[in-house]
């Protein structure tokens, strides 16, 4: 009798309890990879990624993100290869190492999990400073690399022969007010992508999302994770980059010439603040597109691509001509 009496007023309980304080459903990544931790160095691990497929090995390395960035278009490249992903050390569910983000420890992390993976030889994909370990890994172990593609990525940290641009150009900051985030928009990762969305005008996976934020019991967005001091940490090491003058892996290197940034543009009023944008952004194209050139001129048998009023995340705003032609570099190496 005082168990049935118990088991009312817990279900009363239950009723009246105020929907907020529900705990938030369980979300799970709709990506088809496996995802396996390999140890590259005493006390670090790296979270690595398995997409499947056949054929030649392919390994996506992110910018600035987790490996998770890649999880809608790397199930549609592994109808031609196999797809692999690794997310750097500082970055999402690997190790924050207090060192070891200069471009050549960052290339031996990639060593290290090709070796664990048991893969010889493989097409190293960078998208922005992931461009660095392609260039480390290239020039220091020619004989690992079938092949390298730079998604907004052969920039001088991966490639300097002098004639391009460097890096300190383009690392200037775009002269843009900040866009800041709300309360609504930190409300749900749904409302954090689309705020992405709004302001960046494309579309992050959502699990790249959730490994950047901790997520808080009821389902808002909370702190970003400790990956702000890896950025700054890549940074300095790029300061004293050694540079990579030569190259003699197949290459095919995707530039967005000029980068797409009429949504930030929206949201300017200021004349003045508009007109400066404008100027760096008609500049910043030039920069580009002297460094295209010197990457075209300097890497022999290079290919290089510039789409027009493309996204910096290139594989995100123009997936299927990323595609295109990543699969015709890659018939080249069969």
């Amino acid at each position: 009798m005082v168990h049935r009496v118990w088991q009312r007023a817990s279900l009363l309980i239950s009723l009246l309890m105020p929907l907020n304080a529900q705990p938030a459903p369980v979300w799970r990544d709709p990506s088809p990879h496996q995802i396996q931790f390999v140890t590259v160095e005493t006390n670090v691990q790296l979270e690595v990624f398995d997409w499947g497929g056949s054929g030649l090995p392919v390994v996506l390395l992110a910018g600035t993100n987790t490996a998770h960035i890649f999880d809608d278009f790397a199930p549609k490249l592994a109808a031609d290869c196999h797809v692999y992903g690794i997310t750097r050390r500082g970055f999402g569910a690997s190790s924050i190492p207090a060192s070891g983000y200069g471009p050549d420890r960052l290339g031996d992390d990639v060593i290290a999990v090709l070796d664990a993976l048991k893969i010889n030889q493989s097409v190293l994909v960078g998208h922005a400073f992931g461009g660095m370990e392609l260039s480390s890994v290239g020039s220091r172990h020619p004989g690992r690399v079938a092949g390298l593609v730079y998604l907004e990525a052969a920039y001088p940290f991966a490639f300097d022969n002098g004639k391009g641009v460097t890096i300190e150009d383009l690392l200037k900051r775009l002269p843009l007010p900040p866009q800041p985030l709300t309360a609504s928009d930190q409300a749900s990762f749904p409302a954090l992508l689309a705020w992405y969305k709004r302001v960046n005008g494309i579309a992050f996976p959502e699990a790249e999302v959730r490994n950047y934020y901790f997520s808080e019991p009821d389902g808002s967005v909370g702190n970003a994770h400790t990956t702000v001091s890896a950025v700054q940490a890549i940074n300095t090491g790029i300061a004293g980059l050694k540079k990579v003058t030569e190259i003699r892996s197949p290459a095919l290197a995707i530039f967005a010439i000029p980068r797409d940034e009429r949504l930030q543009l929206a949201n300017v009023e200021d004349p003045a603040v508009r007109a400066a944008v404008e100027a760096f952004l008609a500049n910043y194209a030039v920069l580009q597109e002297k460094q295209a050139q010197a990457f075209s001129d300097g890497v022999p048998g290079s290919r290089v691509v510039r789409l027009r009023n493309a996204n910096h995340y290139v594989f995100l705003s123009n997936e299927a001509d990323v595609l295109r032609e990543m699969r015709g570099f890659l018939a080249t190496l069969k």
